[in-house]
């Protein structure tokens, strides 16, 4: 990131903590308005908001705190990278055009002599979603193709907001997926990865250049172990997750998921003929796609599909990362779009909606992100039919093997700065404003829980050292923020694999512990941060001057090279048999990752500081506070 933008980011980042996001966003504080210019807000003041707003976290969910904070842009660059020594396991093949039949037809791609791989790019997995199919729930293609489908290249994203989507095309027409598979293997049947992608249910898509699937696929087979990958597109924002009692009463609800849902039963019904195995696939996501993945475990009251058999949770669980409101709740937000629209006075104001062009309402949710942010999945008695942490409860989940793990210092992007006080974090606690809301009745108990003692703070004082934050942070932000990171991340991820563990179902859990080129030591291993390790994007595809980022492997040490190649092949591993740890090219100093227990439970820790880049700990640290979170599930209505 260049100086001038850094020390802007900075600047802007205490303005952005204190206003943006609310209780109306499901994953906290992570993204802003889209590449678009914002007008006719109401003062000097809001403008500066928005503006910082929109430039943290163009670099903090998509940039670089969240790129140097998270991360920003990145999927399939196809053969745009410098080509590796090739696998020993690397199979010859014949480089014509690669062609498939599915359901619908005959498909054609395109071959990397590169990454000796072939690509499948924007294959329609619905009907568009458009006119009277918008905010609607997606529908299955029920017409052959005309002629050869050509999928060579991405689809449009599906309409964003916020700095994931700068520079890449968008449409309402969105609904595509991508199959990236290992030459030589199409006539046997592979085990699949499917990546949904993150970004807050707002913002994202699978032409980003930061989820390339090109290097976990040749990971795959250096180990001996390939496998196909594919990427799903869903609706986001208001496209995907309207709400309102006139969108419960259509049956329209969590369309987002929805989509994600038919992507999986595209894929189940045509992923053999790609050469992969519809019975050995491995959901897979950060973020709110982990979340996703969460929600895909539960859905249906823990109804098993057969859509899946493993799932893969980066920074995100079954159990919600915030607090659930309802449609009741969503209301006003519904009433000010269809006002907007002109559509108050409609009898059925959803049709309505529907009828308005595509650019109409594009420049509505451009203009007034009013209407535009907060959206998020609800419990609709349908998909999502209780709390999860009801149904983890009474085993009403798809019992599936998992990865889940976390980043040591999530909390640094969700927590709130300006903590100086005691009185400051407790106000915190139960605001509304906030994602994961308590009743004030508890705050003295999360008081208690997590003490202002040097032993819980994050960054932790072992990595940085023992001392207070100033302005804009506060004497009291690495208290708070250790509370934050735990109550929307950690604690669900312990909740969780100690769920799984406790029936009997394998889980592997890590804790994610480097820090990557352009992270300031304050902020610490924060949300995202693992991303460019697990893709093995040493290259740093999507990371670049556009969004204010740089390399996360930039002028870094070989250590860092040899985390990345460890823990996308254990990743690979995992979606191949179900189990991270390989033999072929595994470093004879680097730890077996053990599965979780009750009786002894351990994370693997990926570190860079640490002979072999990893060992394994004690998952046992902030056990009060995170005991008293995992307690108190009900009273966060999640």
């Amino acid at each position: 990131m260049a100086p001038r933008l850094q020390l802007r980011f900075w600047k802007c980042f205490a303005t952005w903590q204190a206003s943006v996001m609310g209780s109306e966003s499901i994953i906290p504080q992570r993204e802003s308005p889209k590449p678009y210019k914002l007008c006719g807000l109401p003062s000097a003041r809001h403008d500066e908001v928005v503006r910082c707003r929109f430039l943290v976290s163009s670099l903090l969910w998509s940039g670089i705190v969240m790129k140097s904070l998270l991360a920003a842009i990145g999927l399939l660059g196809i053969a745009s990278a410098v080509p590796r020594t090739q696998p020993a396991y690397r199979r010859q093949t014949s480089y014509g055009t690669p062609t498939v039949t599915v359901k619908n037809g005959t498909i054609s791609g395109v071959h990397s002599s590169t990454y000796n791989e072939d690509y499948f790019l924007g294959i329609p997995f619905a009907q568009p979603p458009l006119d009277e199919l918008r905010f609607r729930n997606p529908q299955s293609i029920n017409t052959s193709f005309d002629g050869t489908l050509e999928a060579t290249e991405y689809a449009p994203e599906c309409y964003g907001y916020g700095g994931d989507q700068i520079g890449y095309p968008q449409s309402e027409d969105c609904l595509y997926l991508n199959v990236i598979r290992p030459s030589g293997y199409e006539n046997e049947s592979l085990p699949v990865g499917v990546w949904i992608h993150g970004g807050g249910l707002f913002q994202g898509g699978t032409r980003d250049e930061r989820y390339n699937l090109s290097f976990i696929v040749q990971n795959s087979v250096e180990i001996g172990k390939p496998i196909v990958a594919a990427s799903i597109a869903y609706r986001l924002g208001p496209w995907g997750f309207l709400s309102s009692q006139e969108v419960s009463r259509s049956g329209n609800t969590n369309i987002g998921l929805r989509d994600q849902r038919l992507a999986l039963h595209w894929i189940n019904e045509n992923i053999g003929a790609f050469g992969g195995d519809k019975d050995k696939v491995t959901i897979w996501g950060e973020s709110a796609g982990a979340a996703s993945v969460g929600w895909h475990i539960t859905a249906y009251d823990g109804r098993d599909d057969g859509l899946f058999r493993a799932g893969i949770m980066q920074s995100g669980n079954p159990v919600n990362y915030a607090t659930y409101r309802t449609n009741v709740q969503y209301q006003p937000q519904y009433d000010a779009l269809v006002n907007a629209a002109n559509c108050s006075t409609a009898t059925d104001t959803l049709s309505c909606l529907r009828s308005i062009p595509s650019d109409t309402l594009v420049n509505l949710f451009n203009t007034n992100t009013s209407i535009t942010y907060g959206w998020s999945p609800i419990v609709d008695g349908d998909f999502i039919q209780r709390w999860a942490s009801i149904q983890l409860a009474e085993g009403a989940f798809v019992k599936v093997p998992v990865i889940d793990g976390a980043n040591t210092d999530e909390g640094t992007a969700f927590g709130p700065t300006g903590i100086d006080t005691t009185a400051d974090f407790a106000a915190t606690i139960s605001n509304t404003s906030r994602n994961a809301i308590l009743p004030e009745a508890f705050v003295d108990e999360v008081l208690e829980a997590y003490p202002n003692e040097p032993a819980y703070w994050i960054p932790p004082v072992e990595e940085i050292g023992n001392y207070t934050y100033e302005s804009p942070y506060g004497a009291q932000y690495r208290r708070s923020a250790a509370y934050w990171g735990d109550v929307v991340m950690i604690a669900n991820r312990r909740g969780t694999v100690e769920t799984w563990a406790s029936n009997g179902i394998p889980a592997y859990s890590y804790r994610f512990n480097t820090l990557p080129t352009g992270v300031p030591s304050t902020i610490g291993v924060t949300h995202f941060q693992e991303v460019a390790f697990v893709f093995d994007n040493t290259q740093g595809l999507g990371y670049d001057e556009e969004h204010g980022t740089v390399n996360p492997f930039a002028n870094k040490t070989q250590d860092y090279y040899d985390l990345a190649d460890l823990m996308s092949k254990s990743w690979a591993s995992f979606i191949y048999d179900l189990d991270p740890n390989y033999e072929v090219t595994r470093p004879s100093n680097a730890p077996m990752w053990p599965q979780y227990s009750l009786e002894e439970p351990q994370n693997i820790v990926w570190d860079t500081n640490v002979t072999g880049t990893a060992f394994v700990e004690a998952d046992t640290w902030r056990e009060e506070g995170i005991r008293w979170i995992l307690d108190h599930a009900l009273a966060y209505r999640r």
